[in-house]
């Protein structure tokens, strides 16, 4: 593994790279809210012998260096454009996005506004609510602040600070959101997730402040960016939860409407945490993209199958 960043007009971002590091990027993942790169180093370092594969910490994440203040977070279209940016720097060409809840979101906001950037999109459970929420929080006087939901206040509960990533790491693991986490995800996520302070002390990469407000930062449009694919035939790949999606229930059927040729599937015996509990999904929709890419192929055939390990009884996958 290799670390990098890319200097952009707000500052500096920070990433995690596998592979050749002389050839433009060709896969790049972007993390969920209060996450960061290296979470998912376990997940991508394999497609590292294929393809430049890399991660990147969005604005106010793991150790980017962007001004990230809570009040002024309205949208995810700002984590877009500095994406794009990156894009531009080290993909002029193009290059396989895919990414994780917030990260698949704004993998798609990227290829509605700069489809030129994207050669495929793989994106585990992204945030896509109802058109009417998108509706209201694009007009006024919705879209002057923040509506505050259930997951932005329970944010704000967060514990912030720690003697140590290995107290953190133990504070977390088996509890809440960690619970179903395959190894090594939490401790990888703990490298870049929790920092060291100017007092010595550790302290949380995310504040809870900006994690609650990108959590109530709507107003952007992931409708529009699908619309924009119909004429942009990138190949689409979907993976939805089993269980407790950030997608709608009928997400699959607004995006076949739109895009008949997507594969969007549900991962059976998934959370929200579908990198974390099946990474080997993420890993081959991301995999599949980029021979895609290879052989311009402007559609996938992907079924997504999960492979069960002989303890198929008690649910255990490979």
């Amino acid at each position: 593994m290799r670390r990098f960043r890319v200097q952009i007009r707000d500052g500096e971002t920070a990433g995690i790279a596998f592979g050749d590091p002389v050839k433009p990027i060709e896969v790049l993942f972007l993390h969920a809210t209060g996450f960061n790169a290296i979470t998912y180093a376990s997940l991508l370092e394999p497609l590292g012998g294929q393809a430049h594969c890399c991660a990147i910490d969005l604005r106010g994440h793991g150790r980017s260096k962007m001004p990230a203040v809570p009040k002024k977070m309205r949208s995810w279209n700002k984590f877009r454009d500095d994406v794009i940016q990156v894009l531009e720097q080290t993909a002029p060409h193009g290059a396989v996005l895919g990414g994780h809840s917030m990260g698949a979101t704004v993998a798609l906001l990227v290829a509605g506004k700069r489809p030129d950037l994207v050669r495929g999109l793989a994106l585990a459970d992204p945030v896509i609510l109802s058109r009417d929420v998108y509706r209201w929080m694009n007009l006024p006087p919705f879209s002057l602040f923040n509506m505050r939901n259930a997951m932005s206040k329970q944010a704000l509960k967060r514990r912030r600070s720690f003697e140590s990533p290995a107290d953190a790491a133990e504070s977390l693991r088996g509890r809440g959101a960690f619970k179903t986490w395959r190894a090594p995800f939490l401790d990888d996520y703990v490298i870049d997730g929790v920092l060291r302070q100017d007092n010595g002390g550790f302290a949380l990469a995310c504040t809870p402040e900006w994690e609650a407000a990108v959590f109530s930062a709507h107003r952007y449009r992931p409708w529009a960016a699908v619309r924009k694919l119909r004429r942009k035939r990138i190949p689409l790949i979907v993976l939805q939860a089993d269980r407790d999606s950030t997608s709608q229930p009928d997400t699959d059927a607004k995006i076949h409407h739109i895009r008949p040729d997507a594969a969007v599937t549900r991962v059976p015996g998934t959370t929200h945490f579908i990198p974390m509990e099946r990474p080997y999904v993420v890993r081959d929709a991301l995999r599949l993209l980029f021979e895609a890419t290879l052989e311009g192929a402007a559609s996938v055939d992907y079924v997504g199958a999960v492979r069960r390990t002989i303890d198929d009884s008690v649910g255990i996958m490979d």
